[in-house]
């Protein structure tokens, strides 16, 4: 076996590097959201409150559309036949629109925090 200075080492790497640095001025939205620092944390309120403004304004409509049938239905007390027929018919398709509507719209938000999000 031969005789190795003490000033010349080995070292063996068995594996990728554990942390790399980030070149200065290099920007991942994705990396600030991942390591939950400040950036990150205003990008995920930003699309909570995006997503919280469609809810909202899904709830408007649904207390205007609903909010006055009892009022509508007070008014006409012996009419049954006509409340389910507003309740079962008129009102069916405004909440199936209303429903469509929010889904679209939240996945466009999410699409958008995406596309902001991702590198390119």
């Amino acid at each position: 076996m031969p005789h190795q200075d003490p000033g010349e080492r080995r070292v063996v790497v068995t594996g990728p590097p554990r942390r790399t640095r980030r070149a200065s001025g290099y920007y991942r939205p994705r990396t600030e959201i991942d390591e939950q620092t400040t950036l990150g944390h205003t990008y995920v309120r930003s699309l909570m409150r995006t997503q919280l403004r469609a809810a909202l304004a899904v709830f408007a409509v649904l207390g205007l559309l609903i909010g006055p049938l009892p009022l509508v239905f007070a008014a006409m007390p012996d009419a049954h036949r006509l409340q389910w027929g507003i309740l079962g018919f008129c009102l069916y398709a405004p909440l199936v629109l209303l429903a469509l509507w929010y889904v679209r719209r939240a996945e466009r938000n999410e699409r958008d925090f995406v596309r902001l999000v991702e590198d390119r």
